[in-house]
């Protein structure tokens, strides 16, 4: 039997080897990649005649503070993405992942004095996402509710602790999460 081995996930993969490779590139040359361009300024901060800081509103989910944070969202996305892209499909799914940056970066820096930076974001929409694959008609699964509880209750507990961690970021790609996966049952249904 000849094994070979499979791109069988493309968004997740890609995402994947594009953060890794971002992070090593910093790590090595030292440069400041990920301030220059991977790093959405916080309110008052964001400069509108400056492009990287627009590139910056969707560039962030690839730029990682360091290979503890990177390695903590690869262990989701690589566990979780597959299942999703199999499921919505690797187009569909990277249009969430886009939705979910951009309105994650925006928000933040309207709202926000903080700068953002990382997939965290993209990482608790793929949970929430994940909540919803055995949606059934008129069904709401208790998993579901679970994980949206114990998700939003930590994210919450955990925002008054100053620990540079942007829990509004889990919550937003949560909430995301959750309007994707009703969206997508909705339209299964209509199908």
């Amino acid at each position: 039997m000849k094994l070979s081995i499979k791109y069988n996930a493309p968004l997740t993969l890609t995402y994947t080897l594009l953060a890794t490779t971002l992070l090593l590139l910093d790590s090595v040359l030292g440069a400041g990649l990920t301030e220059r361009f991977f790093l959405v300024p916080g309110r008052g901060n964001f400069t509108v005649t400056n492009p990287i800081h627009y590139f910056t509103l969707v560039s962030y989910v690839l730029g990682h503070a360091n290979w503890t944070h990177l390695m903590s969202n690869l262990a989701f996305i690589l566990l979780i993405g597959p299942i999703l892209e199999e499921k919505h499909g690797s187009f569909k799914m990277f249009t969430m992942v886009l939705i979910t940056a951009l309105a994650t970066g925006i928000l933040n820096v309207l709202v926000f004095p903080n700068a953002l930076l990382g997939g965290s974001g993209i990482v608790f929409m793929m949970i929430i996402l994940a909540s919803f694959t055995n949606i059934r008609n008129g069904e709401l699964p208790l998993t579901f509710i679970l994980i949206f509880l114990i998700y939003l209750t930590t994210e919450i507990m955990n925002a008054f602790e100053f620990d540079n961690i942007s829990q509004f970021a889990h919550i937003m790609g949560g909430i995301l999460g959750s309007v994707f996966g009703f969206l997508r049952t909705h339209q299964v249904k209509h199908i």
